[in-house]
């Protein structure tokens, strides 16, 4: 039986993640890390504090780590307001989990990331990717979903015209373009959650039409 910890669980992966760890007969416990909920336990997932000063994991030995993460450039107001959740926020719990001994982690980036990117949000989840790959992680999913389809607690317009636009053109995206077809929030979930299990690499880098495929194998084992 396996247990997972989870950053993020309040947010869009995060929270389908958590149903669904909850129906899957293979994890025991869930432990989800959270701001704004009092710790408490609800079946087999607990509900942990989160602080941005000190990451503290359960005695209970955790098998992986799901970190979902993230903000954006209008809530975060700044720059480096941005940057502290996304990139300093995500190392400091990479870094609490390895040196709590786990060592598989899987991470929600995001697709066109890239360290060298001209765009600032693209530019720090690349070089978040690359600051993960240099812990030494056992195993590092990174996990790099294009348009997130699903209900968000909040509204967001732009993703929602971007919803809009996908569902009517949605047949033109394959070939190259396959990575860039959006993607249900409970697919992405899914095959967060087999990765973790299955992944043979110690880094492995999953976009888009590759989280859908492996989320289509999970749901039909």
């Amino acid at each position: 039986m396996k247990s997972a910890a989870i950053f993020g669980g309040t947010g869009l992966i995060g929270s389908k993640l958590i149903s669904e760890l909850n129906m899957n007969p293979t994890y025991a416990q869930i432990f989800s890390f959270e701001r704004n909920r009092e710790p408490n336990s609800l079946g087999k997932l607990e509900i942990l504090p989160l602080s941005g000063e000190h990451i503290s994991f359960p005695s209970t030995p955790i098998d992986s780590v799901f970190c979902c993460i993230g903000t954006t450039m209008k809530k975060a107001g700044t720059r480096k307001a941005f940057r502290a959740v996304d990139y300093d926020l995500v190392l400091k719990i990479a870094q609490a989990a390895k040196t709590n001994g786990i060592n598989n982690f899987v991470v929600v980036s995001s697709i066109g990331a890239n360290a060298k990117s001209k765009n600032f949000y693209l530019k720090v989840k690349g070089e978040m990717e690359q600051s993960l790959s240099n812990i030494g992680f056992e195993r590092l999913v990174i996990v790099r979903p294009s348009l997130l389809l699903g209900k968000r607690n909040e509204t967001r317009f732009s993703e929602g015209l971007g919803k809009i636009l996908f569902r009517i053109f949605s047949f033109l995206f394959v070939g190259s373009l396959a990575k860039y077809k959006g993607i249900e929030a409970h697919d992405v979930a899914k095959a967060m959650i087999f990765a973790a299990q299955n992944s043979s690499e110690k880094i492995i880098v999953l976009e888009s039409n590759n989280l859908q495929d492996i989320a289509d194998e999970y749901t039909n084992r």
